[in-house]
């Protein structure tokens, strides 16, 4: 049930406010503030949701709009207006002073309950704790194939596994999760970070760009310069409103990360750090490792996979289990043919299930969406495949 206040200065037009809220039934608390007054403290209860009863001449209650912005950033307002069609000087100055959603009036029932609806799922969302849908991506150094793992485990997971799932393309300078999977973004970090005043759930998916197989994607920076401008702790805000709307979010680090991480990374389900086996990627994954145990990450959410594996590299492979004490958590087949055409024609990897690199993309995406490993999974052969069957 949510708690929600009125602005208003028209005694009818709030009581017809107040009548449509309380037969949604989905209103605890109704409280009427007035724009000629200061905003009322309430910091031990704020309200979910404000309804600013919009005038004609609405600058004073978008004055007062951005005060309550101010005194409980948390609340969701929505403007009631019978300005039809509003200007776009209008839906500007309402935008500015924090307005995230817009009813006409007369306000219809069904209108306001989908209204209702939306803030009482974010409301229950953040009630409940974001922890284990984050899965972190990062490349041991540039060039081992982080993104094309990223797209692709995404792809099984929301194909294979059925689960709502988003990549959040962070990696610097540019981000190549679009370009991977041929998508045209009208919307990308930038947009997501500049509105933070206003999101919630349902504005940042309409920043997402849908592929065909349901996977979403946040695209990331598409000037060099972007990314420097931006604070981590913004993009923390986007990805703890992602986790509140998907079943798991994928985040693309690229190989870049400092200290000013840490928070995203020590609040993640696992951090997948690929490398291949070779010297200069495995003396950066080395690093990496030890890199992370500072930042405060637990060591058992660390997790090593090599890309481009061959056979011949499984004796390379025992010695890293051994350096690091545990097993690597995943190795994928080198076949440089199929995965450059993938990449170059902005194609997933959905082949049949007797497509080696497909498999084991599929085996990863359903380790990740918490489906347990058959008893008859070969086992000691890091290069082995692993059979995942459905827990009942």
């Amino acid at each position: 049930m949510l708690t929600v206040a009125i602005v208003s200065g028209d005694l009818t037009s709030s009581a017809q406010l107040v009548a449509n809220l309380e037969q949604s039934g989905m209103v605890k608390e109704i409280r009427h503030w007035s724009p000629t007054e200061r905003v009322p403290e309430s910091p031990d209860s704020p309200p979910h949701m404000v309804f600013v009863d919009l005038p004609r001449d609405a600058e004073a209650y978008f004055a007062f709009a951005a005060m309550i912005r101010r005194a409980y950033p948390s609340a969701k307002l929505v403007a009631c207006s019978s300005v039809s069609p509003p200007s776009q000087q209008y839906l500007l100055e309402a935008m500015r002073s924090g307005i995230q959603d817009f009813i006409a009036k007369p306000i219809r029932l069904e209108v306001l309950k989908e209204i209702l609806v939306r803030c009482a799922k974010d409301v229950e969302a953040e009630a409940r704790p974001s922890q284990n849908k984050l899965v972190v991506l990062m490349g041991a150094k540039g060039g081992v194939g982080t993104t094309t793992i990223a797209v692709n485990v995404g792809v099984q997971l929301a194909t294979s596994a059925h689960m709502r799932v988003a990549i959040l393309d962070f990696a610097q300078p540019l981000g190549n999760v679009h370009l991977l999977l041929d998508l045209h973004p009208r919307f990308g970090i930038r947009d997501a970070v500049e509105n933070l005043d206003r999101l919630d759930s349902h504005f940042f998916t309409g920043l997402l760009t849908k592929h065909k197989t349901k996977l979403e994607v946040l695209c990331g920076a598409s000037q060099p310069e972007e990314l420097q401008t931006i604070s981590v702790s913004a993009l923390e805000r986007v990805v703890n409103v992602a986790q509140n709307e998907f079943d798991i979010v994928l985040l693309d680090m690229g190989s870049q990360f400092s200290s000013d991480w840490s928070s995203i990374l020590q609040g993640a389900r696992m951090i997948g750090i690929v490398a291949e086996a070779n010297v200069p990627a495995l003396w950066t994954l080395d690093r990496r490792l030890v890199a992370l145990s500072g930042l405060g990450v637990d060591a058992d959410r660390a997790r090593v996979i090599i890309n481009r594996w061959h056979k011949a590299d499984e004796d390379v492979l025992k010695s890293i289990e051994k350096n690091i004490k545990r097993p690597v958590f995943a190795c994928i087949p080198n076949d440089f043919r199929k995965a450059n055409e993938a990449v170059n024609l902005g194609t997933p990897i959905l082949d049949n299930h007797n497509n080696i690199l497909s498999n084991r993309y599929r085996q990863i995406a359903s380790q990740l969406a918490g489906l347990e490993q058959s008893p008859s999974a070969k086992k000691g052969s890091l290069g082995g495949f692993f059979s995942f069957s459905t827990k009942k």
